[in-house]
């Protein structure tokens, strides 16, 4: 009779350490797909940044130009240099300002997907 007890407390313990493989496979393939979706983000973030950056860089490379080839004087060039610097600032600022955000989010994400793995 506890030959039968102890196969039997044995096949519970064999059950409950199969049920904690399975939860800890479960665990890590759902850290597996959400860290595979932050990296496609992430790509489609560079990509469409990329694209954005190059947008307006040509924007205002075409507005440099353009009041370049309206400057007759010296003075008009101090003007132009000095309006189209800050127009670059402003897209220098603007970017970071984008970027810091995004790498806070991020952060966010990145720390949501190991906070929901810690809480199961």
């Amino acid at each position: 009779m506890s030959e039968l007890s102890g196969a039997h407390a044995m096949a519970e313990e064999t059950a409950e350490l199969s049920e904690r493989v399975a939860l800890s496979n479960k665990h890590a393939l759902e850290l597996l797909v959400g860290s595979q979706q932050i990296i496609l983000e992430e790509i489609l973030f560079a990509s469409n940044e990329a694209l954005d950056r190059a947008r307006t860089e040509t924007h205002l490379l075409a507005e440099f130009v353009s009041k370049l080839a309206g400057v007759h004087s010296v003075k008009g060039i101090q003007t132009m240099v000095q309006e189209c610097g800050r127009h670059q600032i402003d897209f220098v600022r603007r970017d970071c300002d984008r970027l810091f955000k995004h790498g806070q989010r991020l952060i966010d994400a990145s720390v949501n997907l190991m906070g929901q793995r810690w809480r199961n």
